[in-house]
């Protein structure tokens, strides 16, 4: 009897493997994030506003991607083939960010990673929810989610050593980014499994197309779950401007990929523990504090002085990262019929996408407009309004 409860509890090894697939491309993708920021101001002498709009339109680029890469796996039931395309685009851009001599050159390798990020970031979460019964997708969300951030903890730690043994030399360093990124799509290619459309799991026949009236049968609730996951976006911003926040308050230049390090350790531990605890008490209590947590690092970035400071609000920023984003995928995850699952996860994306280009080009231009304290009181607001739109969202109480 408990070898059987064990082998229920355990999550399917297609979470696990598609989770180390995550954490050597984000190893890969935070050793080059946790520099770029200041390769692209320092040395390229790009402005605040320029680094908002091409994280923002990198952003948003690869949410529009998941739109039409969720449909197509909803259409062939076939997620880990795009999965691997998506894998691999981000993988041969890698050496483009070493290579660049310019803003747009490292903008152009920027949207094009991220638009490999958009093509595999719907099918793999329906993937995992096609294998994890509904019980448990909590805590498969979690995990993958917390795997995807170790690799995007061990990127910046590596990205500082590396530094210090080569000289501060960034271009060196980037060459790097290409060994971590190879070994992910290799362990996507040989231990992910798609079940497709006949694994009793997948639940979801083969459709060919999926037609525009069976969006409809998303329901109120899934549209409520991408207004409310819109707006909390609008109150987070790219992380590019956590690290140029650090570096202002004297944070060496070496040192700056500690920025994400920080961040993505905290939100490591605090991801799988968050996606159980959704699996037992429900997703309100879970968004509504990090919805909190999300305001104080705001306020403590905005009027914080000196280093401790701000590494204690970017950990803040991990936390809230770590209570919301696998909730929000489960929740998607909840809403969403098998049949159009994938399509599900590529709207939402969509919506975030627009939201996260809209957070960062307002984010740009108050820093530059007003003051680097202004963009982080208008992140707090903005938390504020998405915290009633959580608590106004009544199905959330039910999953």
């Amino acid at each position: 009897m408990r070898a059987t409860t064990r082998r229920r509890k355990a999550l399917p090894p297609t979470v696990w493997a598609l989770g180390f697939t995550s954490l050597f491309m984000d190893v890969s993708s935070e050793l080059i994030h946790g520099l770029l920021p200041l390769f692209l101001v320092v040395n390229l002498g790009a402005s605040a506003v320029v680094l908002g709009l091409v994280e923002g339109v990198a952003e948003a680029a690869a949410q529009t991607v998941k739109v039409f890469s969720g449909w197509l796996s909803d259409t062939l039931q076939r997620r880990k083939a795009l999965a691997v395309v998506g894998y691999g685009l981000a993988a041969v851009t890698k050496p483009l960010f070493p290579l660049a001599g310019s803003v747009v050159l490292v903008a152009f390798a920027r949207l094009l990673d991220r638009i490999g990020k958009g093509i595999r970031g719907a099918p793999r979460d329906a993937l995992v929810a096609d294998v994890t019964p509904p019980a448990r997708r909590g805590a498969a969300f979690g995990l993958r989610q917390s795997l995807d951030t170790v690799g995007a903890t061990i990127g910046p730690l590596a990205a500082i050593g590396l530094m210090a043994a080569f000289n501060d030399d960034i271009r060196t360093v980037l060459w790097f980014a290409v060994i971590p990124a190879v070994i992910s799509v290799v362990i996507l290619l040989v231990f992910v499994r798609d079940p497709g459309p006949r694994d009793a799991l997948a639940a979801a026949p083969r459709r060919v197309p999926i037609k525009f009236r069976q969006l409809g049968g998303l329901g109120r609730f899934y549209w409520l779950v991408v207004g409310a996951g819109a707006v909390f976006t609008l109150a987070r911003f790219s992380e590019a401007f956590l690290v140029i926040r650090a570096y202002g308050a004297g944070l060496p230049l070496a040192l700056a990929p500690a920025v994400i390090a920080v961040m993505s350790i905290v939100f490591a531990v605090t991801a799988y523990p968050a996606g159980r605890l959704q699996d037992h008490f429900g997703a309100r209590p879970l968004l509504v504090a990090g919805l909190g947590t999300l305001i104080a690092a705001d306020l403590l970035l905005a009027f914080g002085s000196g280093l401790v400071a701000i590494f204690l609000a970017i950990g803040l920023w991990g936390l809230h990262l770590g209570l919301t984003q696998g909730v929000l995928s489960a929740l998607v995850a909840h809403a969403a019929p098998a049949e159009v699952r994938g399509t599900a996860f590529g709207i939402f994306g969509l919506t975030v996408g627009a939201s996260t280009l809209i957070a960062s080009l307002i984010a740009g231009v108050l820093w530059e407009v007003v003051s680097p304290e202004a963009t982080f009181l208008a992140g707090a607001g903005f938390a504020a309004i998405a915290m009633v739109a959580f608590v106004a969202v009544r199905p959330i109480e039910r999953v």
